[in-house]
């Protein structure tokens, strides 16, 4: 049977956009298991999947530093490069994952018929425990608020995620990364982040009960990023409300 497009894919409909990098840091390797847990969940048949898939376009990359990771890399590219300072003036040459990446993501800025609603940058923490975000700062304060809902939603959804570990800066030092730079070049209805995860160990029921993540405990972090979507799109109306109720994916 052929199947009928979602309403969002139809010739000449709106689309509203997700977009999620990973890897940028070739040693985070925790960042990959967490967005394949985002991928194998949207991929899915589960309920909210099928929702996600019907209101919203995913584009990920989910390695943006494929030389430094084949070289085993920590930080760099091949050429020396923290590809994370330099969103601001990528070279096509130095810098060619990032350089298309942001390409694409200014062609669909630019396009009237796609709202690029999200940017996510997944990386991994070495000395902080637990999942966070990081996020920016802004002068309109109710720009500022609707920026916290993403992240407090997921608080709810995943055990391992720390609402109180999450800060909203403008730290000079990373005005290059894909947070910063998009945050700045986007408008005030697209949201940026950098989610982090610990390297080790997420602390549950007072800070003495230490848990080693695993790479399922990661990849279920990332699953419960998809599904926050949902939640985040019943709060603001573009989904509606009666859809069954759908066990959680923990």
């Amino acid at each position: 049977f052929p199947s009928v497009p979602a309403a969002n894919l139809r010739p000449g409909a709106e689309q509203k956009v997700v977009f999620i990098t990973a890897r940028v840091h070739p040693g985070e390797t925790p960042s990959s298991f967490v967005c394949q847990g985002i991928i194998d969940f949207l991929v899915s048949q589960h309920p909210i999947a099928k929702v996600l898939r019907d209101h919203l376009v995913f584009k990920i990359a989910p390695m943006l530093n494929p030389d430094g990771v084949y070289l085993g890399n920590y930080r760099c590219s091949l050429m020396g490069f923290d590809l994370n300072r330099h969103w601001a003036n990528p070279s096509p040459w130095a810098h060619p994952t990032l350089h298309g990446v942001k390409q694409l993501i200014i062609e669909m800025y630019n396009n009237p018929k796609i709202n690029l609603e999200f940017y996510i940058d997944i990386h991994a923490h070495s000395t902080m425990m637990n999942g966070f975000m990081y996020g920016n700062i802004f002068e309109d304060e109710e720009r500022f608020q609707r920026q916290a809902v993403f992240p407090k939603l997921l608080c709810q959804n995943a055990e391992d995620f720390s609402y109180s570990s999450t800060s909203f800066n403008r730290d000079a030092v990373k005005a290059g990364t894909g947070r910063r730079f998009l945050g700045g070049l986007l408008n005030d209805t697209s949201y940026c982040y950098t989610l982090e995860v610990s390297f080790y160990s997420y602390i549950l029921d007072g800070p003495t009960t230490a848990v080693p993540y695993t790479e399922e405990a990661y990849m279920k972090l990332g699953r419960n990023v998809a599904r926050t979507f949902l939640d985040y799109y019943r709060l603001n109306s573009l989904v509606e409300r009666p859809l069954a109720p759908t066990p959680k994916t923990r």
